[in-house]
């Protein structure tokens, strides 16, 4: 049986997977939180600072404890159906989710189907030789700070919301602005009561496990010539990452709250309120900086984003015909969104019910 377990990516993890498409690993965190800073570097860059509001006020969310989540959406053709259970980052972080009539329904069908994943065929053994050359990938090729390569306006914005969520780490400030905006949001995440990590799929996988039912991930391999070389020219190469920085700055001045409402919503499966609070996406903008870099542009990945859709909707219509019943959890994003993975299995002609 495949085990294989859903990522939960942070604001830029899904756009690190563009960054190269899987040659930059997972491990780009951990590798370069060990590689320490100078002390009297990092007191020069800190002095500019201002001073940490660390006991600025921060709305609790409200929902706890147990919680049932939304409805399912029914994709059928004939007497064969598609349940999908739409998913939501971040959540609360207090909560447990647990659906009884959503586990009903695992257990009686023939298979689970999760997210396409990226395959970047560079090898096992060759990726863990590429480990060291992956280190200062987050930094910035020329060397700039944040406060050399920001506009001034949005430097100043960063170092509120610094001050606020992040503190004192002058490490941070040597980073390209992709790359920050992902610490920045990820610290704000923790700090406002939420999380990104999975709640639905640990219980998703363990019901399947119990039944014996098949779990399947959609894949498409992405061959990575000279990936060594790739990852030096990329750390070497600019990115037009300026609008994903600065959106993930706005979206964390305005969308907080509403991060909250789409949390509490999801948890008490409000369907309707989802619909209203679709979120601002800074995604795209960070998405974009990383697809239109060179080293994309010239090993022709472009057209990724379209290959792992088609991917997932091929594995939906196979498993349409093959089963009776299969089950399928997607981000709650593909369930409104006209071009969506719901919308194009529509467009071929399945019967679309939402809960």
């Amino acid at each position: 049986m495949n085990s294989a377990t859903p990522r939960s990516p942070s604001l830029t993890r899904a756009a690190v997977a563009w960054c190269a498409l899987a040659f930059v690993a997972p491990q780009i965190h951990a590798q370069e939180t060990s590689v320490q800073q100078p002390p009297a570097q990092a007191a020069n860059e800190s002095a500019a600072e201002p001073p940490i509001e660390a006991d600025a006020p921060i709305e609790e969310v409200v929902v706890s404890g147990e919680q049932p989540g939304p409805g399912l959406w029914k994709v059928s053709k004939g007497d064969h159906v598609l349940y999908i259970l739409g998913t939501l980052q971040p959540l609360p972080q207090k909560m447990t989710w647990r659906s009884r009539s959503v586990e009903a329904v695992i257990a009686e069908s023939q298979e689970v189907l999760t997210n396409t994943d990226v395959d970047a065929d560079i090898g096992f053994f060759k990726g863990l030789m590429l480990a060291p050359s992956i280190i200062g990938i987050r930094k910035s090729p020329e060397g700039k700070t944040l406060q050399q390569a920001l506009p001034a306006d949005l430097y100043a914005r960063w170092l509120t919301l610094k001050a606020r969520y992040i503190g004192r780490d002058s490490g941070v400030e040597k980073w390209r602005p992709i790359f920050a905006a992902q610490e920045l949001y990820s610290k704000a995440i923790e700090k406002s009561g939420l999380t990104y990590s999975s709640i639905v799929w640990p219980v998703v996988k363990k019901v399947a496990n119990k039944h014996d039912i098949k779990i399947t991930r959609p894949q498409i391999v992405v061959a990575i010539d000279k990936p060594r070389a790739a990852i030096k020219e990329f750390k070497k190469s600019s990115l037009d990452d300026i609008d994903c920085f600065a959106k993930t700055l706005q979206r964390l001045e305005t969308d907080l709250e509403s991060m909250r409402a789409r949390a509490n919503a999801w948890a008490v499966g409000d369907v309707e309120t989802l619909g209203k609070l679709a979120p601002p996406d800074q995604n795209a903008a960070c998405r974009d900086a990383i697809m239109n870099s060179q080293v994309v542009q010239e090993r022709g990945f472009q057209d990724v984003p379209t290959r792992m859709s088609s991917a997932w909707a091929d594995a939906a219509e196979r498993a349409l015909a093959n089963n009776k019943s299969t089950f399928a959890v997607l981000s709650m994003a593909e369930m409104f969104r006209s071009d969506g993975y719901i919308a194009m299995l529509q467009s071929r002609g399945y019967v679309v019910e939402a809960p």
